[in-house]
């Protein structure tokens, strides 16, 4: 389906995939006649080392266009792609081999983040070494093989070109069933270990091609580019939706913004991307820089976003000031107020270059908060670009609720269930809540993307997903649709606090604590309370004007300066929230770190953030970006 149905004489020489590295701004295309003749090259070559149907073999590559051909040839070969994020540690590498008895590896020697090289080799090499499983290892080397050191490195281990050698003929490919894995994606797990999703042949290619089809209107000759990472659901999604809708893959390898912030942007313009994949995350920190005109090394994502902060009151069920009619008004056809984001001092970098291409946004992976979302709508897309919101998991191989071009779209929101899908929102007892009410997420009908489990923990799969309600999905999200039929997901329904017999969801809290100025990011948790049952403590990652006082601009402030100030932030802080929500709702304590404890897909991990403030085991670690993160929050005073 990705490949075979574009080598016509119309279609063969259409770029597959264009990709830019971060260094030196190295640029590579491929067409998809090329993309076909790499992939039954790759794949004849795994067959002739001995690889065969249902062999898992692991992908520890950064997104690039080897990336590509080896998720496809091992499929080419009915084999098990089993993808890792590119900069996994040795531990999180070798726990996800070791669990599927993965045959082997296909990894790379190095690759540029940040103007630094990382020796990915290395780590491959030590978790290689503990896998007994691993038959072979084949390095792709972005140097001449000859020069790189074989001579402490595990004896399996290849030159991964030597797969492609020779002319892919025959050219055979694997007959598989609907229902033979293809892939199993690891996915980090919000309450323990990590979950190897299994994927098949029909469930994930297909389920993302149709999301991406009708979501974001991508076809022929369409350039889409998303960052991400083949260790992410997103980058298999990227790959299979868009080739088998024939479009054009833009992949950007390195940080979107090094060396300067408006890398990503000159990206886009450069390649003429028509729908761009953008995290909340990275739209914040983007804002935050393109405000200030800060270069990427003077900025991390401490800065401040800009000084509109309107809540949509649909989304949260709240708003941090008044606003005037025009301003409701708009909120509610989900459309921008007459109000601006703030003039920035200079152009701001997306103004310097032609985004005319950029037909849509697209987001995914964490809920939106109304201030980056306006700022995108508003000052990147020119109040024109719609940006389709999109919701779902690793195990719905894609989404459950999802924008369209179509479609009217208020902010932070999602117009429809994807089709397909057939969704509702349920109470504590089943049954479908109205409109405005919060509850459980859920699926009623079976679609093409359901996970078939987890690898080998079929009881896990089920106490998850199928034992709350009988014959129904329930996907651990909180939901409410408003009265015109648009869909909020408000976090994680085990995220969820019951705080003086009220249930609050932490993106109610956490939105009202990010919209004052001083605030990046924030996270809240429950802790164990004699008189409310539980508390809640929030934790915030303040802007570098937060962690100044106001008479060291330009320095940074004395421990004791600090204090003061932080202990004056937080009782503003939590009236805020109290004015809001009411003050038995407000958080008993707020503590100001550097940084929260997240994934490689930034997702904010509440569960180890609970057990390191509380002193407990936070269990699995593996899938962290920033561990040292929770030694910062073990620090902290209870």
């Amino acid at each position: 389906m990705c490949l075979d149905r574009w080598q016509t004489d119309e279609t063969k020489d259409q770029p597959a995939v264009i990709w830019e590295g971060e260094e030196d701004y190295a640029q590579d295309s491929i067409s998809y006649e090329k993309l076909r003749y790499h992939v039954d090259s790759v794949a004849n070559g795994l067959r002739r080392d001995g690889f065969r149907k249902g062999d898992a073999i692991g992908i520890h590559l950064p997104m690039m266009i080897d990336t590509i051909v080896a998720l496809l040839a091992i499929g080419r070969i009915g084999g098990i792609a089993v993808p890792v994020f590119s900069g996994y540690g040795v531990d999180a590498i070798a726990s996800r081999l070791n669990a599927v008895g993965a045959k082997a590896l296909i990894t790379c020697n190095e690759f540029p983040r940040r103007g630094k090289k990382y020796d990915a080799l290395s780590v491959a090499n030590a978790a290689v070494k503990t896998c007994g499983t691993i038959e072979k290892a084949y390095i792709v080397s972005r140097r001449a093989i000859d020069d790189l050191d074989f001579t402490d490195l595990d004896e399996r281990f290849e030159d991964y070109y030597a797969l492609s050698g020779e002319d892919p003929i025959p050219r055979v490919i694997e007959p598989t069933s609907a229902e033979d894995p293809l892939i199993i994606l690891y996915t980090s797990g919000t309450t323990g270990k990590p979950k190897g999703i299994a994927h098949t042949h029909a469930s994930f290619p297909i389920k993302a091609a149709q999301d991406m089809a009708f979501g974001t209107d991508v076809g022929r000759g369409t350039r889409i580019s998303w960052y991400t990472d083949i260790g992410w659901m997103m980058g298999p999604w990227l790959i299979y939706g868009a080739l088998i809708n024939g479009a054009t893959i833009c992949i950007y390898d390195g940080a979107p913004d090094y060396p300067t912030h408006d890398r990503m942007w000159e990206f886009c313009a450069k390649h003429k991307v028509e729908v761009l994949g953008i995290s909340p995350t990275l739209v914040r920190a983007l804002a935050a820089r393109e405000e200030t005109g800060a270069t990427a090394d003077e900025t991390g994502p401490q800065a401040s976003l800009p000084a509109r902060r309107v809540s949509d009151e649909n989304a949260y069920g709240s708003t941090t000031q008044s606003l005037d009619a025009a301003e409701t008004t708009a909120l509610q056809a989900g459309m921008p107020a007459v109000q601006s984001v703030g003039d920035a001092a200079q152009a701001p970098p997306f103004e310097r270059h032609d985004l005319s291409s950029l037909r849509m946004f697209a987001s995914t992976g964490e809920p939106w908060n109304p201030a980056p979302w306006w700022w995108l709508f508003e000052k990147v897309g020119n109040s024109k670009l719609p940006i389709i919101n999109y919701s779902g998991g690793t195990e719905i191989a894609g989404g459950i609720l999802m924008g369209s071009p179509l479609l009217p779209i208020k902010p932070c929101s999602f117009p429809a269930p994807c089709p397909g899908m057939d969704v509702d929102i349920l109470d504590e007892e089943g049954n479908p809540v109205g409109p405005n009410q919060v509850g459980e997420l859920v699926i009623k009908q079976p679609w093409i993307g359901m996970a078939r489990g987890f690898w080998q923990e079929k009881e896990r799969y089920l106490d998850t997903y199928w034992r709350r309600f009988k014959n129904i999905w329930v996907h651990g999200d909180w939901a409410m649709r408003d009265k015109d039929g648009h869909w909020f997901i408000l976090g994680r329904s085990d995220d969820t606090l019951k705080v003086a017999g009220k249930r609050v969801g932490p993106a109610e809290v956490e939105s009202l604590l990010i919209a004052h100025s001083l605030v990046t990011e924030a996270a809240v948790i429950g802790v164990p309370d004699e008189a409310k049952g539980t508390a809640m403590v929030a934790f915030c990652v303040l802007s570098d004007e937060g962690r100044m006082t106001s008479d060291e601009q330009g320095a940074r402030a004395t421990s004791s300066s600090l204090a003061t100030r932080h202990s004056s932030l937080e009782t503003e802080l939590k009236a805020l929230v109290a004015r809001d929500m009411g003050k038995p709702l407000a958080p008993s304590k707020i503590h100001f770190v550097s940084a929260l404890p997240k994934t490689r897909n930034a997702k904010v991990m509440r569960r180890v953030l609970r057990s390191a403030y509380l002193g407990e085991d936070p269990g699995d670690l593996s899938a962290l970006e920033n561990p040292s993160s929770v030694d910062e929050i073990r620090g902290v005073k209870l």
